[in-house]
């Protein structure tokens, strides 16, 4: 009678906790796109939050029956779980400091400093490409990050371009940089556990039967629940 939904609610505007009617909640792109799946299979959606780097493998313990929490799928994930088609593609960018904004413009500038990614996301192979591994800072949540940007202990942080300019238009210290990063992927998709073909197939179905104008107005609602102001 329900579905459960894993995530990581730090990363706004696609997970994360907002007040509503005075009650903490979760809520974002992803889970309100689990909602709607939810919906179709007319049962009810339990949403259980955790750090990020354990989902897949809570996943895998049958803790969940999906997670989502904007992740891409890569052929070292593919391998442990089931992904479904595509909702949404972003791009990697960094976050810097305003008053660097003209000091880190391209990959070398960084070569060699301080630099943050969150743990067990595809943005900590591109950072220890970048800026060298032994400088890359490994954090679970994107708020302690952001904290180590502001307070100097790194240089910038690496995150999805949509995450990062939720980040620059409530903080007027912070800017977005594109450095040109490149990374080869099929966008966000839902993980099921390995072989629960049957879900996989159903979500895809629900994605397919939304349009592009439907889901991109699911991210603008989201957008407006974290507070983020478009250009």
């Amino acid at each position: 009678g329900k579905l459960v939904l894993g995530t990581s609610a730090d990363y706004p505007p696609f997970e994360f906790h907002t007040e509503i009617d005075g009650v903490d909640t979760i809520t974002g792109f992803d889970v309100m796109l689990a909602q709607k799946i939810a919906d179709s299979l007319g049962v009810e959606l339990e949403v259980i939050d955790m750090s990020f780097d354990n989902l897949l493998m809570s996943l895998d313990r049958g803790d969940f029956d999906m997670v989502m929490a904007a992740l891409a799928p890569t052929e070292e994930r593919a391998k442990a779980v089931d992904f479904s088609d595509s909702y949404f593609h972003g791009s990697q960018v960094i976050v810097v400091r305003a008053e660097d904004a003209d000091k880190y413009t391209t990959k070398e500038s960084l070569a060699g400093c301080a630099v943050a990614a969150q743990k067990g996301a595809i943005q900590v192979p591109l950072a220890n490409e970048v800026a060298g591994e032994a400088n890359v800072v490994q954090l679970v949540k994107v708020g302690d990050m952001i904290t180590e940007l502001k307070s100097g202990k790194v240089e910038a942080v690496f995150l999805d371009s949509v995450i990062a300019g939720g980040y620059e238009a409530v903080h007027d210290d912070l800017v977005v940089a594109d450095i040109g990063l490149e990374f080869e992927s099929e966008g966000n998709c839902v993980a099921c556990k390995k072989g629960d073909s049957d879900l996989v197939a159903y979500i895809n179905e629900v994605l397919a039967s939304m349009s592009e104008d439907e889901i991109n107005d699911v991210l603008k609602e989201a957008q407006a629940l974290a507070g983020i102001t478009e250009e």
